[in-house]
């Protein structure tokens, strides 16, 4: 899978949808679905289905109903948007860090009688 970035940039966007059909096909399969159990359990037409997985085009809600159903979402995976920090922002924060201790020069008070 090293090299799968690097086939997906040198494919044709036709290619890389009848990849995703292929895909979808493959998973559908190996759930033991037929296409009309799959169509009407993602709520969609069994056309749009064979579309998919005959490599046309279809929406991306549609793909996501599909890859819903057959519970394979982790596809995915590669869209979540991870927080990061930049690199100035963590030198900043790194030389703002406290060094050193300061000891309190305040007496503790509070055991002494107030007059009350």
């Amino acid at each position: 899978m090293g090299n799968t970035n690097i086939d997906l940039i040198s494919m044709s966007d036709a290619s890389i949808v009848q990849t995703i059909g292929q895909f979808v096909k493959q998973k559908r399969l190996q759930a033991n679905i037929t296409q009309a159990q799959l169509a009407k359990e993602a709520g969609l037409n069994a056309w749009t289905l064979s579309q998919l997985e005959n490599g046309e085009s279809v929406t991306l809600s549609t793909l996501v109903k599909l890859l819903r159903t057959l519970d394979v979402l982790y596809v995915f995976d590669a869209f979540k948007v991870k927080e990061e920090i930049s690199p100035i922002l963590y030198a900043q924060m790194q030389k703002n860090k406290r060094q050193r201790a300061r000891g309190s020069n305040k007496t503790d008070t509070s055991n002494e009688d107030l007059g009350w």
